[in-house]
């Protein structure tokens, strides 16, 4: 990818926060074994080893984990892509290109884990799995034209989504050891995300109206990495009404907080584009604020008959 002359230098003047915050990223993370997750007891073999094959009842997960544990985990597949999207913006060298090598590797953690864990236990259909694998990595993942900064600014906000997913995903099996393992994939989640936040940072102090101009684009027109893959509207819709993941939950827990760490609406160092692109962000937020506050009104109402409904065929015969 060819960078102008403005980019390449931004990147420059970037690489000795990249390098303080890749040492920080190194002394608080903890090392972890995929294997140790896993219960590898509660395995057995398949058909193709004189074994029997997976079905529907053998797994205890519920539809709604089933989805939401299959999206995650397709979307972690990806990662040959991410790693592209990435290597390509920020560069192989120097700490940017240390950093880029150390990401994917904690990354790939998350898949082969994921994986292990839903074939073990049985919890969905592997050869569905396999074939999602397939036909999703085949297409790959590709976010466009980004520069750098909206690149960074974009897995600002990806990274806590990610987080936030996950966690919630392993609340939602009812599964303690899927629980502690998403628990544990959440805590790299959010690591990252503190290190591209913390660059985007230094970015406003370099360049405010620029990085708000990014960050004002990439909050306007985020989408999960997985948004192109098979079946992903429909397991959306369930984990969005589960409330797993939302648009309550992206305003508040995602959007909001790396807003307010970069104190994005009390800055006072912006030109006049970066007060238009301010303005269009602040005017965005209003509108996905109420349009979360509509979703969860239309849930409860949902949920609500639900439950009306169970009651009445609880209730005692006159």
């Amino acid at each position: 990818m060819s960078r102008t002359p403005r980019e390449a230098a931004l990147l420059t003047e970037l690489e000795p926060v990249v390098a303080e915050n890749l040492d920080r990223h190194i002394g608080l993370a903890q090392e972890w074994h995929p294997h140790d997750y896993v219960p590898w007891s509660q395995g057995r073999d398949f058909a193709f080893l004189g074994g029997e094959d997976w079905s529907p009842e053998q797994s205890r997960l519920d539809e709604t984990a089933k989805a939401a544990m299959f999206t995650n985990l397709l979307t972690e597949d990806n990662l040959p892509s991410y790693h592209r999207e990435i290597a390509t913006r920020f560069g192989r060298d120097g700490a940017w290109g240390t950093w880029v090598g150390r990401w994917t590797a904690e990354e790939n953690r998350h898949g082969v884990a994921l994986r292990d864990y839903l074939v073990v236990t049985r919890g969905v259909d592997p050869v569905e799995l396999e074939r999602a694998r397939m036909d999703y990595m085949t297409s790959g993942y590709d976010s466009g034209d980004k520069t750098p900064l909206e690149a960074v600014a974009y897995v600002s906000f990806q990274e806590l989504a990610t987080r936030v997913s996950h966690r919630n995903t392993g609340k939602a099996t009812g599964d303690p050891i899927a629980d502690r393992l998403l628990a544990r994939i959440a805590k790299d989640e959010n690591l990252h995300m503190v290190f591209y936040r913390n660059i985007v940072s230094a970015a406003f102090e370099i360049e405010p109206d620029a990085t708000m101009r990014a960050v004002a684009d990439e909050v306007m027109r985020f989408e999960m990495p997985g948004a192109t893959m098979a079946g992903f509207r429909k397991n959306s819709v369930i984990i969005a009404k589960a409330g797993i993941y939302d648009l309550r939950l992206h305003h508040d827990e995602v959007i909001q907080p790396v807003l307010r760490a970069w104190k994005v609406f009390e800055r006072t160092d912006l030109g006049a584009e970066g007060e238009r692109a301010r303005e269009e962000l602040a005017q965005f937020l209003a509108g996905l604020d109420a349009q979360a506050t509509k979703f969860v009104e239309s849930r409860d109402r949902m949920r609500a008959r639900l439950q009306a409904r169970s009651d009445e065929k609880l209730a005692p015969l006159p």
